[in-house]
């Protein structure tokens, strides 16, 4: 469905008769209704019966499971809403020197994007992998470079361009090395080799080449000591591009470091179990602290919000190096509110930026980011709809009851405790406790004094009423949560037992 719209938006953005005739705002809203049908098209998939532990198509290079379908259900959602709020900034509307990036190219560059981290999911083979995850790369690499005319922006498109790239090389020499000593690509022959063979060489061999696999997912999902790049380009993104990064690579890898974990860690092969659980939980360890304790002393928001990132990857890495029924069960849980969360978190501060940008006499300045902490003060008393929205969200990362992001923290933790991993359990529970604080400080921000209070008359632009739609929505889900908890909850647990007993 993604690659036939693909195919079609080339042609028409390609065909200057059709070009010239169709809005590029025009082009952003086609692809949000393709994310829309075809995440509708991944959740029909739920009703066949015979998916089972996964269906494999194309000779296997790809496994349909229905722990893949309903992530890609999450991944065309997200994605779909992130798309709605590029509108809201009236990006079709600036026309200013070449420079200016139009909205009809780079919603093609997103539907590139999530195509490849939709691919990723439901790999199954060391080829459509690597495919998969610099398809998905790529894109991001260009979306970071949103504002050609912006020195930072360009800065940091080439930050993430050259460090990913560093990344992808170890992924390819782990997938190499696991080649040479197997002769094998498809990941469940692989499986199926360790679980049987007995030669320690080869043994060595492959776990070096996993090891190496992993280290270089765990660069691009920013996990300590490997997260000095997130911190930079998140800052000098475009919060409509950072938001991307944030969420949407980082789901399909996680997804897809669950499936070695869940075969490699029920083998019968310890030196594979050990290794791999050793390493998540030394990256967990490092990204639970440094994501805490850096992230005190920033006064970017962007930046504060990547270390805020980096140590909700260390909770997500805990979980997956228990692989229990019950960590698993969090681990979903907690991708599925940090999804939610950050999304909404990010959504606001686009919202802010464009109210507060609108007195500006420069049309340039109206799509400036926010970027220092100091900018929020006193927004409460001019807008408190979107200070009280942010501030749930703030709240739900920090971890407060009875809000989303308390009971994912919650599930990570008794889980940890459950498994008898006391010591990065009770770290857990203190850095979860001293993050708390630079959430505060925005809060604090949020509802301080200021002498001047800038009115926002009816003439000046305001959010396009789904933007705000979605906030509202997203908040309420954040904050009633506990009111009916048991669709999101029992639908997590049953993907959790599907990796365990089929």
């Amino acid at each position: 469905m993604i690659f036939l719209s693909i195919l079609i938006l080339i042609v028409a953005i390609a065909l200057p008769s059709i070009n010239q005739n169709i809005r590029s705002i025009l082009y952003v809203r086609i692809s949000s209704i393709i994310f829309i049908y075809a995440g509708a098209l991944a959740f029909n998939a739920f009703y066949i019966q015979s998916i089972g532990s996964g269906i494999g198509i194309y000779s296997g290079l790809f496994q349909v499971t229905t722990i893949s379908q309903l992530l890609d259900v999450l991944i065309l959602l997200v994605g779909s809403l992130i798309l709605i709020s590029w509108p809201s900034l009236n990006i079709s509307k600036v026309k200013i020197t070449e420079n200016i990036a139009y909205a009809g190219e780079y919603s093609l560059i997103v539907l590139f994007s999530t195509f490849g981290a939709s691919l990723l999911v439901s790999s199954a083979d060391l080829i459509s992998m690597y495919l998969s995850i610099e398809l998905q790369s790529f894109g991001v690499y260009i979306l970071t470079t949103l504002y050609r005319d912006s020195e930072s922006a360009t800065s940091a498109g080439l930050k993430y361009f050259l460090l990913g790239s560093l990344s992808s090389c170890i992924i390819l020499l782990g997938s190499g090395l696991v080649y040479t000593y197997t002769g094998l690509t498809n990941l469940e022959s692989i499986y199926n080799l360790i679980s049987v063979s007995e030669n320690t060489a080869i043994l060595q061999g492959l776990s070096l080449g996993i090891v190496l696999i992993i280290v270089g997912y765990l660069f691009k999902v920013s996990a300590a000591p490997l997260h000095n790049w997130a911190p930079d380009v998140y800052d000098d993104s475009p919060t409509i591009v950072t938001i991307w990064i944030t969420i949407m690579p980082k789901i399909s890898i996680l997804i897809f470091l669950l499936e070695i974990q869940s075969q490699i860690g029920n083998s019968l092969i310890t030196i594979f179990s050990l290794s791999l659980k050793t390493l998540l939980l030394i990256s967990s360890l490092l990204s639970l602290l440094i994501g805490t304790i850096v992230g005190l002393a920033q006064s970017r928001i962007k930046r504060l919000l990547a270390y805020s990132t980096i140590s909700h990857i260390g909770f997500i890495l805990l979980a997956l190096a228990i692989n229990t029924e019950q960590s698993i069960d969090s681990f979903l849980f907690y991708i599925i509110q940090y999804s939610i969360t950050n999304l909404n978190t990010f959504l606001i501060l686009i919202a802010l930026g464009y109210v507060l940008k609108n007195n500006s006499q420069s049309i340039l300045d109206k799509f400036q980011d926010i970027k220092y902490i100091t900018e929020l003060k006193g927004l409460f008393f001019n807008n408190p709809l979107l200070s009280l929205s942010l501030t749930i969200c703030l709240f739900s990362m920090a971890g407060v009851p009875p809000l989303l992001g308390f009971f994912s923290k919650q599930f990570v933790l008794y889980s940890a405790m459950q498994s008898e991993y006391y010591f990065i359990g009770i770290i857990a529970i203190i850095v979860s406790v001293i993050s708390a604080s630079y959430y505060l400080k925005i809060i604090k921000v949020l509802h301080s004094e200021t002498k001047e209070i800038v009115e926002v008359t009816e003439s000046q632009s305001t959010l396009s009423s789904l933007h705000s739609f979605m906030i509202s929505t997203l908040t309420l889900f954040i904050l009633l949560f506990i009111l009916k908890p048991s669709i999101l909850l029992n639908s997590t647990q049953l993907l959790a037992l599907s990796l365990f007993y089929y």
